[in-house]
């Protein structure tokens, strides 16, 4: 690709990633910042414009990579130790088989997600308190959010989707995805340009027919059909009308009277 794309993708994913820090005041000064790297496109893009958002800020807060070692057959211990040294980023890798676990435990044809996935947050949420982390990074940009949007809506009846922050149950644990508000495809082209050596997941990746994979085709399609619509939908995420809603806890419906509705909405009654 001509270097001019690949300055334009670059200053949109960084330019991106500054509007979600802002916007959710997702890092601050003396902040030691835990991104977890999977070895995957996303994970390898955060961490590289954390890096580069570090050294404009004057290092002002700190980074350390993390991964899970989760013990998958094949998996190449050797690479990311390898790409962090030679790019000065401390790091720390974290060894348990939840492979194992996750082969044992899942039944044969069902999903491994939702089960790697509390053990993986589970290991996570350990080293980073270990670590004295006062946040944590996770590679989630535009697309996962919106997929879990749909599978929330879709097949568990409730509006919720990734938070771009949020503290964790037990409040110890402050969670950021920078990258909220980044593309998947400029992601996937920067990751290729930069030549991130990629290390493939042999479990959730290896599923076919996931809900998630149709999620997903189902918001190309409407892409390729209706372009922009993943930016106008991530612009409905941030603009919710809690009294056109249904949900009695988010607005107060009891308390509504004839008299206290608008001039311009009264002919609806």
């Amino acid at each position: 690709m001509h270097n001019t794309a690949i300055e334009k993708i670059t200053k949109r994913l960084r330019k991106s990633v500054w509007q979600a820090l802002d916007q959710y005041e997702m890092i601050g000064k003396g902040d030691k910042v835990m991104v977890c790297l999977s070895g995957g496109k996303d994970s390898y893009t955060l961490l590289e414009i954390l890096l580069h958002v570090q050294m404009v800020r004057q290092h002002e807060f700190e980074i350390i990579a993390i991964n899970l070692d989760q013990k998958q057959p094949g998996f190449p211990e050797e690479v990311l130790p390898t790409y962090l040294k030679e790019r000065g980023v401390p790091f720390k890798i974290i060894e348990k088989d939840t492979y194992s676990v996750v082969k044992a435990k899942v039944p044969e044809g069902k999903t491994y997600c939702s089960l790697c996935s509390r053990l993986r947050r589970g290991n996570l949420y350990t080293a980073a308190a270990e670590l004295g982390a006062t946040k944590i990074a996770l590679g989630h940009h535009r697309e996962d959010i919106l997929e879990t949007f749909f599978l929330n809506l879709f097949f568990s009846g409730k509006l919720e989707a990734m938070p771009a922050k949020y503290r964790t149950d037990n409040g110890e644990h402050v969670i950021i995805r920078p990258l909220a508000f980044c593309r998947e495809k400029d992601i996937a082209t920067y990751a290729s340009h930069q030549q991130f050596p990629i290390i493939p997941c042999t479990l959730c990746g290896s599923q076919p027919n996931m809900q998630r994979g149709m999620i997903k085709q189902m918001i190309k399609t409407w892409e390729q059909t209706y372009p922009d619509r993943t930016e106008v939908m991530m612009n409905a995420l941030q603009n919710v009308s809690p009294s056109h809603l249904l949900d009695t806890n988010l607005f107060d419906f009891q308390q509504l009277m004839h008299s206290d509705v608008p001039l311009e909405d009264k002919e609806l009654y």
